[in-house]
């Protein structure tokens, strides 16, 4: 079961580092014999000589509605994907699905589809604090929270009464309970820690704490929010050994 982590003093940012190591191997050839040379190979039979090279993997397919653009930003060692697409940028409702990617490398339909929300006004790639829209783009889900005990996450989960959310949200619907499951989406944050870890990165300008959280029944500030029981279902599912992303923007942007 996870272990709720302790939230750091300084909210330093800390960035994972990948370096490939290229081998190169080396042939001794032994000097040649005093004998004479044998005569020449016919061009026909050296065409066969020599090890063949390999061919190149094919790149792990994209889930459906990705198109490649998008897919460049999928970690190939990713096999499990949170798809969140609106119909336009400046749309407030989107559906979800989460899918996951198999051992012969093709992305299936895991559960879903489900009615989310999110931001008032929609979708942007320039996310700024206030501007009520959504970010568009990949990002790790690594870290998960609430004010409710942990359901049986697979990832880290922290239980706190900090998870409080309260006021009317923008239809008039009580914001109560937004917060009793909550999945932190990797925009502007310190990955590894509490989605209440307040770091940001790229600067408060930037915004941040953008989390999938449990609908309340309205447009969001930044966030996705959906139903309190597929949040349950999902925080069961999200398994960081398939190393989960989430995919979101409207749909013909996450198509490209």
């Amino acid at each position: 079961m996870p272990v709720r982590k302790v939230r750091p003093g300084p909210r330093v940012l800390t960035a994972a580092l990948c370096a490939t190591l290229a081998v190169i191997g080396y042939m001794t050839v032994s000097p040649e014999e005093a004998t004479p040379p044998a005569a020449p190979a016919p061009r026909a039979a050296a065409k066969n000589a020599g090890p063949q090279a390999a061919p190149l993997p094919a790149a792990p397919a994209a889930p459906p509605g990705v198109g490649p653009v998008t897919r460049t930003q999928i970690p190939d060692s990713t096999s499990q994907a949170l798809v969140v697409t609106g119909k336009t940028r400046d749309t407030n409702v989107a559906t979800a699905v989460l899918y996951e990617r198999d051992g012969t490398g093709k992305w299936r339909q895991a559960a879903g589809p489900w009615t989310a929300h999110n931001a008032l006004r929609g979708w942007t790639t320039h996310h700024v604090a206030g501007d009520l829209r959504t970010p568009i783009g990949v990002f790790r889900l690594g870290d998960a929270g609430g004010r409710l005990p942990d359901p049986g996450a697979l990832l880290p989960y922290d239980q706190d009464e900090e998870f409080v959310s309260s006021g009317i949200g923008f239809l008039g619907e009580p914001l109560e309970g937004s917060f009793d499951y909550v999945v932190a989406i990797d925009y502007n944050r310190l990955p590894g820690t509490t989605p209440l870890n307040k770091e940001r990165p790229l600067g408060p300008e930037r915004g941040g704490g953008v989390w999938v959280h449990v609908d309340h029944g309205g447009p969001t500030q930044a966030c996705v929010s959906l139903p309190a029981d597929v949040m349950r279902q999902l925080l069961r599912a999200l398994n960081p050994v398939r190393e989960p992303v989430i995919v979101m923007g409207p749909a013909d942007e996450i198509a490209r």
